[in-house]
């Protein structure tokens, strides 16, 4: 198999040749066929979390270089241990990536994401940039039927990263605002998920103006260019007064401090970008107005199935992506670190 890895911070990445994984157990090979770029895979590339008040090295928490990043997973079964039942050799396949230990509370309760023993794919175990994945659960797959898989791959993180944080903004109304922060590739699987979920009242913010006009023919009703010192007016006057719910899928320091002001009393924030940066919060006006600020990280895997389903319905509009030949992997991660991407890389598998 070959594996396109990590050996420095911010160096560029070498292909590698491996043996083929050999399945035990509950074990399923995958051969990767798609693979989506996500900013998750960029934060690892450059080896440093921005936790706000402090930076924090990946091998400080234990990630050691080499790497095999990529968790948008996608392609075919072509091997699996004695203990499979349920699948078969040629099986197309989306993978969910976001493993945990498989014995603690959490898990048992299907929160396998928030595992605080978690072991993704991409992260902790050899991911997508290779031609090969070991899943050690046949599980953790599922069928797409007749989707395209270059997009059901974006489904692993930045579909089911959006849903679950749209879960989480539940109960809205269909005709109330919703804001949407950020028009990349994450915002815009949020506003056509919104939008197969029955809301026609979708307000998007973004630095970017050609961004905008993407989530515009996305399915945005509204959009707000969040430039200047007065975005959080900008905001509201859009809604037509404070707003009751906001997704931040940027969350820096400078999303936090326009949408913080812009709440309206038993207002919330879902909080979903890895960015970075920091917030001060007045607590008094937390309490007085029954504010909400809730984290939320990928999905659990019941909800990639459910999303999947929407989209296996026809109800979910595609999202603007390119499909890349993996070898031009460093191409694509340079273009995602200057943020000249619209919407989603997928990386494509090349015939050996």
């Amino acid at each position: 198999m070959r594996s396109w890895k990590v050996f420095e911070a911010s160096e560029v990445l070498r292909e590698v040749e491996e043996a083929n994984p050999q399945p035990a157990g509950s074990e399923v090979v995958v051969s990767v066929s798609h693979c989506g770029l996500c900013h998750s895979d960029l934060t690892l590339w450059k080896g440093i979390f921005d936790m706000g008040d402090k930076k924090v090295s990946i091998d400080s928490i234990g990630m050691k270089h080499p790497l095999t990043l990529g968790h948008e997973i996608l392609g075919t079964v072509t091997a699996f241990g004695p203990e499979v039942k349920n699948v078969k050799v040629g099986d197309l396949r989306l993978v969910y990536p976001w493993l945990g230990c498989g014995e603690c509370d959490v898990c048992d309760a299907g929160q396998e994401n928030l595992c605080m023993q978690g072991r993704p794919l991409g992260m902790r175990r050899p991911g997508g940039f290779g031609s090969h994945v070991v899943v050690p659960d046949s599980r953790y797959l599922i069928d797409i039927g007749d989707l395209d898989p270059a997009l059901a791959a974006t489904y692993a993180c930045s579909g089911l990263t959006a849903y679950s944080a749209i879960k989480k903004a539940m109960p809205v109304r269909p005709d109330e605002a919703i804001v949407v922060v950020g028009a990349g590739g994450l915002g815009l699987s949020g506003i056509v998920i919104l939008k197969a979920l029955g809301h026609r009242n979708i307000v998007v913010a973004d630095v970017s103006e050609e961004k905008l006009k993407i989530a515009t023919e996305a399915g945005a009703q509204k959009t707000v260019l969040s430039t200047g010192d007065d975005v959080t007016k900008k905001i509201v006057d859009a809604v037509g007064r404070p707003v009751r719910t906001i997704i931040d899928f940027v969350n820096n320091s400078q999303t936090a401090a326009f949408c913080f002001p812009a709440l309206a009393r038993g207002g919330r924030i879902i909080m979903v970008g890895m960015f970075g940066g920091q917030l001060t919060i007045p607590t008094m006006r937390m309490a007085q107005g029954g504010l909400s600020l809730i984290g939320s990280i990928t999905g659990t895997l019941q909800e990639l199935r459910d999303l999947v389903e929407l989209a296996k319905g026809g109800k979910l509009d595609a999202i603007p992506y390119e499909a890349v030949p993996k070898s031009a992997i460093n191409d694509a991660m340079n273009r995602l670190s200057r943020g000249v991407v619209k919407g989603r890389i997928v990386l494509e598998e090349e015939p050996a």
